[in-house]
Protein backbone atom coordinates (compact mmCIF):
# COMPACT_ATOMS: atom_id res chain seq x y z
CA UNK A 1 0.00 0.00 0.00
CA UNK A 2 1.03 3.35 -1.16
CA UNK A 3 1.94 6.70 1.18
CA UNK A 4 -0.28 9.48 0.60
CA UNK A 5 -0.06 13.01 1.72
CA UNK A 6 -4.47 13.75 1.05
CA UNK A 7 -4.86 10.94 3.14
CA UNK A 8 -4.10 7.75 5.54
CA UNK A 9 -5.19 4.22 4.70
CA UNK A 10 -5.60 1.03 6.99
CA UNK A 11 -6.57 -2.25 6.45
CA UNK A 12 -7.68 -4.26 9.28
CA UNK A 13 -10.97 -6.87 9.63
CA UNK A 14 -11.25 -6.59 5.58
CA UNK A 15 -11.95 -3.00 6.01
CA UNK A 16 -10.14 -0.75 4.48
CA UNK A 17 -9.94 2.89 6.73
CA UNK A 18 -10.10 5.35 4.05
CA UNK A 19 -9.47 8.70 6.20
CA UNK A 20 -9.01 12.00 4.39
CA UNK A 21 -6.03 13.44 6.71
CA UNK A 22 -5.21 17.31 6.23
CA UNK A 23 -7.41 18.45 9.31
CA UNK A 24 -5.00 21.63 9.91
CA UNK A 25 -6.60 22.27 6.62
CA UNK A 26 -10.37 21.62 7.60
CA UNK A 27 -9.52 18.54 5.04
CA UNK A 28 -9.95 20.67 1.67
CA UNK A 29 -9.14 18.65 -1.18
CA UNK A 30 -5.78 19.85 -2.82
CA UNK A 31 -4.45 18.76 -5.77
CA UNK A 32 -3.10 15.19 -4.10
CA UNK A 33 -6.73 14.72 -3.27
CA UNK A 34 -7.69 14.33 -6.01
CA UNK A 35 -5.27 12.18 -7.77
CA UNK A 36 -4.58 10.06 -4.75
CA UNK A 37 -8.04 9.39 -4.25
CA UNK A 38 -8.50 7.75 -7.81
CA UNK A 39 -5.24 5.16 -7.07
CA UNK A 40 -6.54 4.26 -3.15
CA UNK A 41 -10.11 3.28 -5.26
CA UNK A 42 -7.81 1.38 -7.48
CA UNK A 43 -6.21 -0.48 -4.96
CA UNK A 44 -9.41 -1.04 -3.04
CA UNK A 45 -10.85 -2.64 -6.46
CA UNK A 46 -7.65 -4.51 -6.94
CA UNK A 47 -7.47 -5.95 -3.69
CA UNK A 48 -9.48 -8.92 -2.45
CA UNK A 49 -9.10 -8.97 1.10
CA UNK A 50 -10.78 -5.52 1.24
CA UNK A 51 -14.65 -6.31 1.30
CA UNK A 52 -15.85 -2.69 2.55
CA UNK A 53 -15.15 0.87 3.02
CA UNK A 54 -15.20 3.29 5.54
CA UNK A 55 -14.68 6.83 4.35
CA UNK A 56 -13.86 9.51 7.33
CA UNK A 57 -12.01 12.75 7.76
CA UNK A 58 -9.61 13.72 10.53
CA UNK A 59 -10.03 16.02 13.21
CA UNK A 60 -13.00 17.91 14.01
CA UNK A 61 -14.52 18.39 10.60
CA UNK A 62 -15.16 15.67 7.49
CA UNK A 63 -13.76 17.83 4.83
CA UNK A 64 -14.58 21.85 4.16
CA UNK A 65 -14.77 21.27 0.29
CA UNK A 66 -12.28 21.65 -2.86
CA UNK A 67 -9.56 23.74 -1.89
CA UNK A 68 -9.80 27.44 -3.03
CA UNK A 69 -6.34 27.65 -3.49
CA UNK A 70 -6.31 24.88 -6.26
CA UNK A 71 -8.68 26.64 -7.62
CA UNK A 72 -6.50 30.02 -7.85
CA UNK A 73 -4.09 28.42 -9.53
CA UNK A 74 -6.39 26.72 -12.26
CA UNK A 75 -7.14 30.68 -12.77
CA UNK A 76 -3.93 31.70 -13.38
CA UNK A 77 -3.60 29.14 -16.30
CA UNK A 78 -6.26 30.86 -18.15
CA UNK A 79 -5.30 32.81 -21.07
CA UNK A 80 -7.04 35.34 -23.30
CA UNK A 81 -8.64 33.12 -25.90
CA UNK A 82 -12.14 31.78 -24.65
CA UNK A 83 -11.96 28.68 -26.61
CA UNK A 84 -8.76 27.71 -25.36
CA UNK A 85 -9.94 28.32 -21.94
CA UNK A 86 -13.04 26.48 -21.72
CA UNK A 87 -10.95 23.64 -23.40
CA UNK A 88 -8.85 23.83 -20.65
CA UNK A 89 -11.67 24.14 -17.71
CA UNK A 90 -13.67 21.32 -19.53
CA UNK A 91 -10.85 18.86 -19.14
CA UNK A 92 -10.00 20.04 -15.24
CA UNK A 93 -13.74 19.49 -14.61
CA UNK A 94 -13.44 15.94 -15.96
CA UNK A 95 -10.75 15.39 -14.21
CA UNK A 96 -12.12 16.09 -10.81
CA UNK A 97 -15.40 14.50 -11.83
CA UNK A 98 -13.34 10.85 -12.21
CA UNK A 99 -12.19 10.85 -8.86
CA UNK A 100 -15.92 10.60 -7.73
CA UNK A 101 -16.65 8.69 -10.08
CA UNK A 102 -13.53 5.97 -8.93
CA UNK A 103 -15.98 6.06 -5.26
CA UNK A 104 -19.26 5.49 -6.87
CA UNK A 105 -17.65 2.64 -9.63
CA UNK A 106 -16.04 1.09 -6.54
CA UNK A 107 -17.09 -2.40 -6.31
CA UNK A 108 -16.45 -2.79 -2.63
CA UNK A 109 -19.57 -0.50 -0.29
CA UNK A 110 -18.29 2.67 0.53
CA UNK A 111 -19.82 4.10 4.17
CA UNK A 112 -19.17 7.65 4.94
CA UNK A 113 -18.88 8.72 8.49
CA UNK A 114 -19.25 12.34 8.35
CA UNK A 115 -18.89 14.52 10.95
CA UNK A 116 -18.19 18.73 11.74
CA UNK A 117 -18.14 20.57 8.22
CA UNK A 118 -19.12 18.70 5.24
CA UNK A 119 -19.30 21.40 2.46
CA UNK A 120 -19.21 21.80 -1.24
CA UNK A 121 -17.12 19.17 -2.94
CA UNK A 122 -17.23 16.76 0.14
CA UNK A 123 -21.18 16.89 -0.81
CA UNK A 124 -20.19 15.60 -4.32
CA UNK A 125 -17.96 13.10 -2.60
CA UNK A 126 -20.40 11.81 0.02
CA UNK A 127 -22.89 11.29 -2.87
CA UNK A 128 -20.78 9.21 -4.33
CA UNK A 129 -20.83 7.05 -1.61
CA UNK A 130 -23.00 3.81 -0.57
CA UNK A 131 -24.89 4.93 2.70
CA UNK A 132 -23.69 7.94 4.52
CA UNK A 133 -23.56 8.14 8.67
CA UNK A 134 -23.60 11.47 10.77
CA UNK A 135 -22.19 12.56 14.13
CA UNK A 136 -25.09 14.89 15.98
CA UNK A 137 -22.42 18.13 14.86
CA UNK A 138 -22.49 17.38 11.06
CA UNK A 139 -22.94 20.91 9.30
CA UNK A 140 -24.00 20.02 5.70
CA UNK A 141 -24.16 22.44 2.05
CA UNK A 142 -23.88 23.14 -1.11
CA UNK A 143 -21.72 25.51 -1.22
CA UNK A 144 -21.13 26.37 -4.60
CA UNK A 145 -24.11 28.61 -5.52
CA UNK A 146 -22.26 30.72 -2.73
CA UNK A 147 -19.03 31.28 -4.73
CA UNK A 148 -20.72 31.84 -7.70
CA UNK A 149 -20.86 28.50 -9.89
CA UNK A 150 -22.71 25.77 -10.19
CA UNK A 151 -21.74 22.41 -8.26
CA UNK A 152 -19.91 19.66 -11.35
CA UNK A 153 -18.38 17.05 -9.38
CA UNK A 154 -21.61 14.97 -9.14
CA UNK A 155 -24.02 16.96 -6.55
CA UNK A 156 -26.44 17.46 -8.77
CA UNK A 157 -26.51 14.08 -10.64
CA UNK A 158 -26.49 11.86 -7.81
CA UNK A 159 -28.23 13.89 -5.00
CA UNK A 160 -31.57 13.74 -6.54
CA UNK A 161 -31.70 10.01 -6.53
CA UNK A 162 -30.87 10.35 -2.43
CA UNK A 163 -32.94 13.03 -1.58
CA UNK A 164 -35.49 13.54 -3.78
CA UNK A 165 -36.00 16.27 -7.00
CA UNK A 166 -37.19 18.88 -5.26
CA UNK A 167 -35.07 19.02 -1.84
CA UNK A 168 -31.80 19.27 -4.06
CA UNK A 169 -32.60 22.06 -5.56
CA UNK A 170 -33.56 23.79 -2.36
CA UNK A 171 -30.28 23.26 -1.00
CA UNK A 172 -28.43 23.97 -4.26
CA UNK A 173 -30.59 27.14 -5.01
CA UNK A 174 -29.88 28.55 -1.63
CA UNK A 175 -26.77 26.69 -0.13
CA UNK A 176 -28.35 27.27 2.72
CA UNK A 177 -26.67 24.95 6.16
CA UNK A 178 -28.55 22.10 7.14
CA UNK A 179 -27.88 19.64 10.19
CA UNK A 180 -27.59 15.85 10.74
CA UNK A 181 -30.95 15.58 12.02
CA UNK A 182 -32.12 17.21 8.68
CA UNK A 183 -29.98 15.35 6.70
CA UNK A 184 -31.43 11.81 8.23
CA UNK A 185 -35.08 13.35 8.21
CA UNK A 186 -34.37 13.89 3.96
CA UNK A 187 -32.84 10.36 3.78
CA UNK A 188 -29.06 11.79 3.16
CA UNK A 189 -27.29 10.09 5.99
CA UNK A 190 -28.76 6.56 7.36
CA UNK A 191 -28.29 7.32 11.11
CA UNK A 192 -27.15 10.17 13.50
CA UNK A 193 -24.79 9.56 16.19
CA UNK A 194 -24.18 11.41 19.74
CA UNK A 195 -20.49 11.84 18.79
CA UNK A 196 -17.53 11.24 16.57
CA UNK A 197 -16.45 8.57 18.70
CA UNK A 198 -19.56 6.74 18.75
CA UNK A 199 -20.04 7.93 14.78
CA UNK A 200 -17.17 5.83 13.88
CA UNK A 201 -17.59 3.10 16.39
CA UNK A 202 -21.23 2.35 14.69
CA UNK A 203 -19.71 2.53 11.41
CA UNK A 204 -17.21 -0.52 11.72
CA UNK A 205 -19.74 -2.17 13.16
CA UNK A 206 -21.77 -2.03 10.58
CA UNK A 207 -18.81 -2.56 8.15
CA UNK A 208 -17.85 -5.66 9.87
CA UNK A 209 -21.21 -7.08 9.21
CA UNK A 210 -21.35 -6.37 5.54
CA UNK A 211 -17.44 -7.42 6.05
CA UNK A 212 -18.81 -10.95 7.02
CA UNK A 213 -21.18 -11.36 3.82
CA UNK A 214 -20.18 -13.27 0.97
CA UNK A 215 -18.32 -10.99 -1.40
CA UNK A 216 -19.45 -12.53 -3.83
CA UNK A 217 -23.18 -11.20 -3.22
CA UNK A 218 -22.37 -7.78 -1.96
CA UNK A 219 -20.54 -7.28 -5.34
CA UNK A 220 -23.63 -8.04 -7.19
CA UNK A 221 -25.45 -6.79 -4.99
CA UNK A 222 -24.63 -3.53 -5.61
CA UNK A 223 -23.87 -4.00 -9.58
CA UNK A 224 -27.61 -4.49 -9.41
CA UNK A 225 -28.45 -1.53 -7.59
CA UNK A 226 -26.31 0.62 -9.62
CA UNK A 227 -27.61 -0.73 -12.39
CA UNK A 228 -31.10 0.31 -11.56
CA UNK A 229 -30.42 3.72 -11.42
CA UNK A 230 -30.28 3.76 -15.50
CA UNK A 231 -32.80 1.01 -16.75
CA UNK A 232 -35.97 0.03 -16.50
CA UNK A 233 -37.14 -3.21 -14.18
CA UNK A 234 -37.26 -5.49 -16.66
CA UNK A 235 -33.44 -4.74 -17.98
CA UNK A 236 -32.74 -5.18 -14.43
CA UNK A 237 -34.42 -8.70 -14.30
CA UNK A 238 -32.94 -9.38 -17.03
CA UNK A 239 -29.32 -8.74 -16.10
CA UNK A 240 -29.75 -10.13 -12.89
CA UNK A 241 -30.31 -13.54 -14.58
CA UNK A 242 -27.13 -13.36 -16.37
CA UNK A 243 -25.27 -12.42 -13.39
CA UNK A 244 -26.49 -14.83 -11.24
CA UNK A 245 -26.47 -17.45 -13.35
CA UNK A 246 -22.71 -17.18 -13.26
CA UNK A 247 -22.70 -15.56 -9.59
CA UNK A 248 -24.76 -18.71 -8.26
CA UNK A 249 -22.21 -21.50 -9.01
CA UNK A 250 -19.86 -19.99 -6.37
CA UNK A 251 -18.81 -21.93 -3.66
CA UNK A 252 -20.40 -18.57 -1.54
CA UNK A 253 -23.92 -20.18 -1.57
CA UNK A 254 -22.52 -23.97 -0.51
CA UNK A 255 -21.23 -22.47 2.44
CA UNK A 256 -23.76 -19.89 3.71
CA UNK A 257 -26.04 -22.42 2.92
CA UNK A 258 -24.33 -25.07 5.40
CA UNK A 259 -23.30 -22.95 7.86
CA UNK A 260 -27.42 -22.33 8.20
CA UNK A 261 -28.21 -25.20 8.33
CA UNK A 262 -25.92 -26.03 10.97
CA UNK A 263 -26.47 -22.21 12.96
CA UNK A 264 -22.88 -21.31 12.35
CA UNK A 265 -20.95 -18.03 11.24
CA UNK A 266 -19.91 -18.74 7.45
CA UNK A 267 -16.30 -18.29 6.48
CA UNK A 268 -16.25 -16.99 2.95
CA UNK A 269 -12.72 -16.90 0.91
CA UNK A 270 -11.90 -13.11 -0.63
Amino acid sequence: MSQYTAFSVELADKIAHVQINRPEKINSMNAAFWSEIVEIFQWVDDTDEVRVVVLSGAGKHFSSGIDLMMLANVANELGKDVGRNARLLRRKILTLQASFNAVDRCRKPVLAAIQGYCLGGAIDLIAACDMRYAAEDAQFSIKEIDIGMAADVGTLQRLPRIIGDGMLRELAYTGRTFGAGEARGMGLVNRVYSDTASLLDGVMGIAREIASKSPIAVTGTKEMISYMRDHRIDDGLEYVATWNAAMLQSTDLRVAMAAHMSKQKPEFLD
